[in-house]
């Protein structure tokens, strides 16, 4: 358990857990992280039996007494917590020190992470205090899955020295938690399947358990199963009830007769069968349709066809399964282009030769069709050269597909760290058109559009490179299409961790200045050169805005600056949009500029860059810089990441 007191002078910030031995892994159904505090956030990283990276937190807050939970929940007030991926077997957690404690600190002296047992742990006021750590002695109970763990049972097989289910009569499964399989007894057998032998597996006598299988009638035990059979004179299904004399009263059928009417029998059943087969068929195919027609008809297809009419849209194409089974050769792996929270994406090659990027997205909510349907049209007369054009939807299968252009030249993300561009690494000019183009394009969304659409996971993954390097934003309009409970909030926060606006994961409500957050983390990418999750000198883990805040309050903005920009452009041009990025990451979302202003900003400073006039207009420079970031103490204590809710002078 780790444990972090307010101004205690020893304790226990970090903790790490792993199995030595390979065989087990953390239960990812029993178990749960768990994070106790009142200004508190922790992390947990770790890795599974493949040896894979995983990265995840919690936050709890609770601004006063009154803010506790009552219910003795984990619902984010004093106590929150999350799920594990699958085959985790070793991690470390740890608290993030920026967290102000002090206004809480005398209810809620101390904070707590731990991986246990989802039971046994409930939530109460009490645990806040300093007595949780010495009541559990700083032990938590956690569950742990077995197997063994060497390849899946298709691998193991192919080395029956090295397979471990020794048994005859037994049988492999993989393993649902990691990597590896375990061994079963078959059907019919019982025992150790993991020893050969008189020890392993041994045969089930039936006939002899408490209750047969048999109805009082013959049971004869066979290896792995048993038979029922009726005594003579008898007849019956034995395994469903008891036999019954057979009727001998009168007479005998002549063996030719009985010949006639078993061939009549046989080509009756023939034609029987066919007749049977071809109404089958006959019926599969109308129950899918039917079933093609109730998606569509769920999913808002005839309301979208009545908007369509209704307000001449002609923008949008509905496409059948068919269409889009063909122009993916049948969802093929190879065409899978994207991956993300919201769906995965394919590349595709329409009838007409266009080559299009189709999305399987979430399940849409019934009672939302009529939003969801609005929203198509809405999106689909979105025409910004800035914006991925939605061209059409396929609304007959159970999950819609969306289906958008197709933007050939990949991401900012790939460009910048995974060496997708013969130009390594951009330009400054580059990327401060880049930068202003994605501005232009959420600014447009926010308030330019038909009706306002909040992006909901802005990040450099999603703002896609075109012809010329042009940035197209991608992805837009997810969070429309997110089913909302009866207060309006949103049902769950999305995003990506590194780019998620804080504010929203206390208030859960999700704003155009969440879309102003992320963007200033990508802005950050931009000037600094890492991503919003890196690793630094030493190897540890570290989140981009959080250390450019410490920056900031540390007077040391350059430290971690790109310096073949500052180079390029010059203190003033780089150390002003990384003002721009400070404000974007202000704690209140009303204190943070819209993204109408940003785009100006962006601009501004683009024509500067191109046209420096420094010299012969100081003031006019200075009117467009504003105050320099490394002269500037406003607010240092008003702006965070999601790795800080609030910051006061001392940085706690």
């Amino acid at each position: 358990m780790a444990q972090q007191c307010y101004n205690s002078t020893t304790h226990d910030a970090s903790t790490q857990l792993g199995n030595g031995d390979g065989a087990t892994v953390f239960s990812v159904t029993r178990n749960k992280f768990t994070v106790v505090g009142c200004a508190t956030l922790a992390y947990i990283n770790g890795r599974n039996d493949q040896t894979k990276d995983y990265a995840s937190g919690c936050v709890s807050i609770c601004k006063n007494r009154e803010g506790i939970s009552k219910e003795r929940t984990c619902n984010g007030m004093g106590c929150c917590q999350t799920s594990i991926p699958r085959g985790l077997n070793l991690f470390n957690v740890s608290f993030d020190q920026s967290f102000d404690s002090s206004a809480v600190a005398d209810f809620s002296p101390c904070s707590y992470a731990f991986l246990a047992e989802q039971d046994w742990f409930q939530f109460d006021e009490s645990v806040l205090s300093t007595e949780f750590g010495s009541r559990t002695n700083s032990l938590v109970r956690v569950v742990l899955d077995w197997a063994v763990r060497q390849g899946t049972c298709e691998d193991a097989k192919l080395d029956r020295e090295g397979y471990f289910c020794r048994s005859d009569n037994s049988n492999c499964t993989d393993a649902t938690n990691g990597s590896g399989y375990l061994c079963h007894c078959s059907p019919g057998y019982e025992g150790n399947p993991y020893l050969d032998g008189i020890d392993g597996c041994k045969d089930i006598d039936e006939c002899k358990l408490e209750h047969p299988p048999c109805y009082g009638n013959i049971c004869t035990n066979t290896p792995g199963s048993y038979n029922c059979t009726c005594p003579e004179g008898t007849d019956g299904d034995p395994t469903k009830s008891k036999c019954t004399a057979i009727d001998h009263g009168g007479e005998k059928i002549p063996l030719q007769a009985r010949l006639a009417i078993g061939k009549s029998i046989s080509i009756t059943s023939v034609i029987l069968a066919a007749m049977i087969s071809y109404t089958i068929i006959k019926c599969q195919r109308m129950r899918h349709k039917k079933e093609k027609d109730s998606f569509f008809q769920k999913n808002g297809g005839f309301k979208l066809y009545e908007e369509m009419v209704s307000r001449k849209v002609d923008t949008i194409q509905v496409f059948t399964e068919e269409e889009l089974k063909r122009a993916t050769n049948n969802f093929d792996d190879k065409e899978v282009i994207g991956r993300g929270g919201h769906g995965m994406v394919y590349k595709g090659i329409l009838y007409d030769g266009r080559i299009v990027a189709i999305k399987k997205s979430k399940i849409i909510d019934a009672d939302q069709k009529d939003e969801f349907i609005n929203e198509i049209i809405v999106l689909s007369q979105i025409n910004h050269r800035n914006v991925v054009r939605l061209l059409g939807c396929c609304l007959e299968i159970n999950i819609p597909m969306l289906v958008y252009e197709y933007i050939p030249k990949g991401s900012l993300f790939n460009v910048m760290f995974q060496g997708h561009c013969s130009q390594s690494p951009l330009p400054l000019e580059t990327r401060l058109r880049l930068a202003e183009q994605a501005a232009e394009a959420l600014a447009y969304l926010h308030s330019g559009a038909a009706r306002p659409i909040i992006h909901g996971d802005v990040k450099s993954q999603n703002i896609l490179l075109g012809d010329n390097f042009m940035a197209k934003v991608s992805d837009f309009g997810a969070s429309q299409l997110v089913p909302m409970d009866e207060t309006g909030f949103i049902a769950f926060v999305q995003g990506t961790f590194g780019y998620l606006d804080p504010e929203c994961l206390q208030t859960r409500r999700l704003t155009d200045r969440s879309d102003v957050y992320s963007f200033g983390v990508v802005l950050l990418e931009l000037i600094t050169g890492k991503a919003a999750i890196y690793y630094d000198e030493l190897g540890e883990k570290r989140c981009l805005a959080s250390s450019f805040i410490m920056k900031v309050k540390e007077h040391k903005v350059r430290d971690i600056l790109d310096d073949q920009m500052v180079e390029e452009g010059g203190w003033e041009i780089v150390g002003e949009v990384a003002n721009i990025a400070k404000e974007c990451l202000m704690v209140a979302g009303e204190d943070r500029p819209a993204m109408k202003g940003v785009a100006e900003r962006l601009h501004a400073l683009r024509r500067f860059k191109l046209h420096p006039w420094k010299e012969d207009y100081p003031d006019e420079i200075e009117s467009l810089l504003g105050e320099p970031i490394y002269n500037s103490k406003a607010h240092t204590g008003t702006f965070h990441s999601l790795d800080e809710i609030k910051i006061d002078a001392s940085g706690r």
